[in-house]
């Protein structure tokens, strides 16, 4: 990797671009391209409001989203921009503001003791938690390098004593606990410690950011890079974790680039801070990250973090698909990797992003388990499955393996809950994850997996959870059938799930059919629940539920159920369905239930006295006093509804009947159509790729190598 490269790489981590020698606004700036020339624009917006309203630097007081809080937020911010636009501009106005702001804090910091609305974090000194200080960190140095040779040898010292370095110091020796874990809030601190130390040409903090306190190596940078991403780049909290991790990963590895390019920061671990961008953009749905574990569903590419990194990631490759989602976000950064990425845009560099199939492990080694994307390549909305197959998430992981979700262009059809917290809403809470988070949210029974005996998985405890890995069994990424296979055992005493989710693609249908299989076999006897959370309004079924009108009972009284409204409950002889309507489309959830099974109705708000949570829907299957039960379900997306020409198109299932079998160590199905037509799935308990197999299926010779094998059938073929 050249110089040149490597300074654009550093993002202005560092004081590497002198500003103009003058000291003056150039008479002659150059011309930008238009998302470069937006950015330049808003941050100078920010930058008049800031000098016009003066320095503001409060007394830290309030906890997420309070006034002190968003006051330090928004100061961090003016000294990024005007450090940025002082070495673009030279205009002194710049220089000045954010010298006086970094003043300010260097009177204000070296007094700061704990921050008084701490509560269940590592209390920060400026913010309620010492990830805030990070964040402020990482950000005040790269604005502070572009102006810290301009200002005069006083205030330098006045700055890096008073506030740089003592901050730095306060996130590393000052917090062991937070400096040395393998975790996001250790990903930030050592960013923020790490440029600091080149900033200031200390290596000491460089050394203890790069390889933990002690410098053994046993934590730190690297030690993160190694233990927090797969060999896929997929990190282990899951991708809106990944999001929010991945900005510090990125300013760093540029500013070690820059620093120490004989490191070869981007080509550590077979390049794993680059995959953790692609794979960042992979997670995506719409845009929008998949939202697993405790996340929120309306994060998205346009944040900061990915502005970053795309930007980062582009400067290092040059790959013109990177230059497609900056188009979409419509946002760079304002440092040398955004203008080029901006100039590249505006040249039609751009290619379109590959979403394609992948199967992402987890864990160091990538054998942990997976996240499997199985979608059809039309571009970033098109049908996904997801098969979450992951390990526990660490602290923030949701207990809720073999999880599922669906998406296609009206969004999230089968959807994950994600976190229950109101991010930084001041009223919920301080911004703080709420209680109904470990109550709802991360319980099994808000997600669409196997419940045994009411219970949560692990009982309920993550750190045993990650002791457990997931066993992905089989996957298959291409069309026109997909499928995941995975396993575990662990998550309740003596009970094994399987499940198998198959993504089939039939000629005549617009959409795929999601076909899943899923196995519990215990000892004793147990109560099953297979929950489906889905979006939208309930059209009809032919279940006969008998409704709660009068009074709503609960579903339970702990593990997830005390949220629970029962709306109604039923049973059926042989296969059921529920067709619901999502935003433009129809989807049918037809089911070959065990026998004796039974059907309920709930919606999520039970038991909740702040109002913390949203009313979704649910519908679950449950099975009593079973050793071991299979569920077999079949997601059906069919027809069309225009409200705008109040036109309504095949609103009715196309599927006549769905039949289950087991037969010689494999699982059978059968899909029959309402035209005649017919499609086999059998599904084999040997996953090996090369073993083979041969069923009978409606007269026909179904033979197939691997775990899943089809056979479609025609109209007029054999009953």
């Amino acid at each position: 990797m050249t110089r040149t490269l490597a300074l654009l790489l550093a993002a202005s981590a560092l004081p590497l671009a002198a500003a103009p020698a003058s000291g003056q606004p150039s008479s002659a700036q150059p011309a930008y391209a238009p998302l470069f020339a937006a950015e330049i624009t808003g941050a100078k917006r920010d930058l008049d409001a800031s000098i016009k309203a003066g320095i503001n630097v409060p007394v830290p007081k309030d906890p997420g989203g309070g006034f002190t809080h968003e006051q330090h937020k928004r100061n961090y911010r003016i000294i990024f921009e005007g450090g940025q636009l002082y070495r673009l501009t030279g205009d002194r106005r710049y220089l000045d503001h954010v010298r006086d702001m970094l003043l300010a804090y260097a009177e204000l910091y070296p007094a700061l003791g704990p921050h008084p609305a701490a509560a269940n974090q590592v209390p920060g000194r400026l913010f309620w938690q010492s990830l805030n200080d990070s964040v402020f960190l990482v950000n005040a140095v790269q604005g502070y390098a572009e102006i810290r040779k301009a200002l005069s040898a006083e205030d330098r010292r006045r700055i890096d004593e008073g506030v740089i370095r003592p901050m730095a110091r306060f996130l590393s020796d000052g917090s062991p606990q937070v400096i040395n874990r393998i975790h996001n809030h250790a990903t930030w601190a050592c960013a923020g410690v790490g440029l600091a130390g080149y900033l200031l040409g200390d290596r000491d903090l460089v050394d203890k950011a790069l390889m933990g306190l002690d410098k053994s190596g046993k934590a730190g940078f690297l030690r993160q890079l190694d233990l927090l991403f797969s060999p896929d780049g997929y990190y282990a909290e899951g991708p809106y974790y990944q999001r929010y991790a991945l900005q510090p990963f990125v300013v760093f590895a540029a500013a070690i680039e820059a620093n120490e390019p004989q490191r070869k920061i981007f080509d550590y671990r077979d390049g794993i801070v680059l995959k953790a961008v692609r794979t960042a953009i992979d997670v995506t749905h719409s845009g929008y990250f998949i939202p697993i574990n405790d996340a929120m569903p309306d994060k998205s590419l346009r944040t900061e973090e990915l502005y970053h990194g795309v930007a980062i990631a582009y400067a290092a490759t040059h790959d013109p698909t990177f230059l497609s989602i900056a188009e979409w976000q419509g946002r760079t950064v304002l440092t040398p990797a955004g203008q080029m990425l901006a100039a590249d845009v505006a040249a039609g560099k751009a290619r379109p992003w590959p979403f394609t199939s992948r199967l992402l492990g987890d864990g160091p080694d990538g054998k942990q388990g997976a996240l499997v994307l199985l979608r059809e390549s039309r571009g970033t909305n098109g049908p996904l499955l997801v098969a979450k197959n992951s390990v526990q998430g660490m602290g923030h992981g949701h207990f809720d393996r073999l999880n599922w979700l669906y998406y296609d262009e009206t969004g999230a059809v089968v959807t994950d809950y994600g976190a229950a917290r109101f991010l930084n809403v001041e009223a919920k809470r301080g911004g703080r994850y709420l209680p109904e988070n470990d109550s709802w949210a991360s319980a099994t029974v808000a997600h669409n997996t196997l419940v045994v005996d009411e219970q949560s998985q692990f009982g309920g405890q993550w750190k045993v959870g990650e002791t457990v890995p997931t066993r992905q069994l089989s996957a298959g990424l291409d069309a026109p059938t997909r499928w995941s296979i995975a396993e575990i055992e662990g998550a309740y005493p003596g009970v094994t799930i399987r499940r198998a989710l198959v993504m089939l693609n039939v000629d005549g249908l617009s959409n795929p059919l999601i076909l899943d299989i899923l196995h519990g076999t215990g000892s004793g006897r147990h109560r099953y629940d297979l929950p489906l959370h889905f979006s939208g309004h309930i059209i009809d079924s032919d279940i006969a539920f008998d409704q709660h009108l009068a009074e709503r009972p609960v579903l339970g009284s702990a593990n997830g159920y005390q949220h629970l409204w029962v709306d109604g409950e039923g049973t059926r002889n042989g296969a059921a369905r529920l067709t619901f309507m999502q935003d433009s489309r129809f989807y049918s959830y037809h089911m070959a239930p065990p026998k004796g099974a039974r059907f309920i109705l709930a919606e999520s708000g039970a038991n909740d006295p702040e109002f913390n949570l949203r009313r979704e829907p649910a519908l679950i299957q449950r099975v009593d006093g079973a050793a071991a039960t299979t569920f077999v379900s079949l997601l059906e997306p069919h027809g069309r509804y225009d409200a705008s020409s109040e036109a309504v198109v095949a609103s009715s299932s196309r599927i006549g009947s769905l039949a289950h079998r087991r037969e010689d160590g494999a699982d059978i199905v059968l899909i029959t159509f309402v035209d005649g037509q017919r499609l086999a799935v059998a599904i084999a308990d040997d996953t090996s790729a090369d073993a083979s197999h041969h069923a009978t299926v409606a007269g026909r010779s179904l033979a197939w190598t691997g775990p899943v094998g089809r056979l479609d059938l025609a109209k007029g073929d054999a009953q």
